[in-house]
């Protein structure tokens, strides 16, 4: 049996996750390679610092946000996107409400099974 999300996905059928003060998220699709997850930021939230062995790639949806990666900050706003190489320290502060939609390679099993990467 193979990993992954139903073929279509509706949001206002997808949950939403808590996963900080301000901060949710929708896992929008997947399988055992990758991940579409949606996250929504109040103004003034924050994605702390941390890294994984995942690559990354984030869409700026909506909103504003400082972000950091390996220390080099750039204000990003809706229609901007960025890359984050696998263990690469980053995060992002939350300046004006709004939504980013990060991609996974390989998939974050932390995601399904709640576990915190170090």
């Amino acid at each position: 049996m193979k990993f992954q999300s139903d073929i279509f996905q509706k949001g206002e059928d997808i949950k939403w996750e808590v996963v900080g003060e301000g901060v949710k998220r929708q896992i929008m699709g997947h399988d055992d390679k990758i991940l579409i997850v949606k996250v929504f930021f109040e103004k003034g939230s924050i994605g702390p610092i941390h890294d994984h062995f995942h690559s990354q790639a984030t869409y700026v949806e909506s909103g504003e946000f400082e972000v950091n990666i390996g220390g080099a900050k750039k204000v990003l706003k809706a229609g901007d996107g960025f890359y984050i190489p696998p263990h690469e320290p980053h995060g992002a502060v939350c300046l004006a409400a709004g939504v980013l939609i990060d991609v996974f390679s390989p998939i974050r099993e932390d995601f399904f099974t709640g576990e915190k990467y170090k």
